[in-house]
């Protein structure tokens, strides 16, 4: 249920109301718009009168959303969401923001020399892997706490933002205090607690598809971020494996860019891809990159390494930051194609969902 109240309602009549569904045991969110005041509630609804909230002085109407994930759809927050990082706009109509940098950190005089290249290229933010959950134990896992120190100090260094990969609740301050973005990768999308601990944060959130999760799965796991107090939220396509596997074995995964329009749909919150995990294939990225701001991505996130043959982890879908120039001045062409048309992305896509 989301609370709406009267542009004339006063802030004790808000207070009242918020009052009242704590009363229940509930908790809410408020959105203060420019006009109008909307209360979330976050809890099971049923613990509150219907008829008696809309009674209350100052509301001017109570709506019951039907979709699981009540606080991360357009029925509730009715306009497109941005999220600034350190200067830098992903979401609304602005144009594409491009994450790039190497799998894995693996020295300062690495992660220095790739971060120039990608930020000459036309890199907004710089990635970068400290703690690698990977399939195998024997696979290189990560410098951990020196690699978020190389993080913080290039990203001072060069003057750009950056995000890593948080793998565990006792990591989640650290990687708060050394990233400007924190990372939820696909294997804890379902990692209720590691997800809630990020949130706290108050850092803004990538927060990554798991390879198995419906969209609305994956939307209702992100909800968990607002329950608490934080909607700095960046959704991130990376690829599906339908029934356990992929249907080719060609491609690491599927990268499912049906998704895209959808949670545009759906959610007021950016969503970019990330076609270097969603292909594991070097030579797909660059069309997979078109098709992605084609689709409506609001930017893309690409491994990239000068040397990928030493690269300690992912070297086959890693790109040289030459190509990276490439697919940069390709996708703002498309964006901006797209964007100079009747309608860049129609009301369809960016109008409400279900209710």
């Amino acid at each position: 249920m989301s609370i709406v109240m009267k542009p004339s309602a006063s802030k004790d009549q808000v207070t009242e109301v918020v009052k009242m569904i704590r009363s229940s045991g509930l908790k809410v969110d408020v959105s203060s718009g420019q006009f109008q005041t909307v209360i979330g509630i976050i809890g099971d609804e049923k613990k509150i009168n219907f008829d008696q909230v809309k009674s209350m002085p100052g509301v001017y109407d109570a709506i019951q959303i039907q979709v699981p994930y009540r606080l991360m759809s357009r029925t509730y927050i009715r306009q497109n969401v941005s999220v600034k990082v350190k200067g830098i706009t992903i979401g609304e109509e602005n144009e594409p923001v491009y994450m790039a940098g190497p799998c894995s950190i693996e020295s300062y005089e690495q992660l220095y020399r790739i971060g120039k290249s990608v930020k000459e290229a036309g890199a907004h933010i710089l990635r970068g892997g400290a703690y690698k959950p990977r399939t195998s134990v024997h696979s290189f896992q990560g410098l951990g706490l020196a690699g978020l120190k190389h993080l913080q100090n290039v990203g001072k260094d060069l003057d750009i933002p950056t995000v890593t990969e948080v793998r565990s609740e006792v990591d989640v301050k650290a990687v708060a205090k050394y990233a400007d973005v924190i990372q939820i990768g696909t294997r804890n999308m379902y990692n209720q607690d590691l997800i809630e601990a990020a949130a706290r944060e108050e850092k803004p959130i990538l927060f990554k598809r798991n390879f198995s999760a419906q969209i609305d799965e994956y939307l209702s796991f992100a909800e968990r971020i607002i329950a608490n107090g934080n909607k700095k939220i960046i959704l991130c396509e990376r690829g599906i494996s339908p029934l356990g596997g992929s249907f080719k074995n060609q491609t690491r995964f599927t990268l499912d860019l049906n998704a895209v329009p959808v949670l545009r749909k759906e959610t007021p919150f950016p969503i970019i891809v990330d076609p270097s995990h969603g292909t594991g294939r070097k030579d797909l990225i660059l069309p997979m990159s078109r098709a992605a701001i084609a689709s409506g991505a609001h930017g893309l996130m690409i491994e990239v390494h000068d040397r990928p043959h030493d690269a300690l982890s992912d070297a086959n879908q890693s790109i040289q930051p030459g190509q990276l120039v490439e697919i940069i001045k390709m996708c703002n062409l498309i964006y901006k194609t797209i964007s100079e048309s009747e309608a860049p992305f129609s009301s369809d896509l960016n109008g409400n969902g279900h209710s």
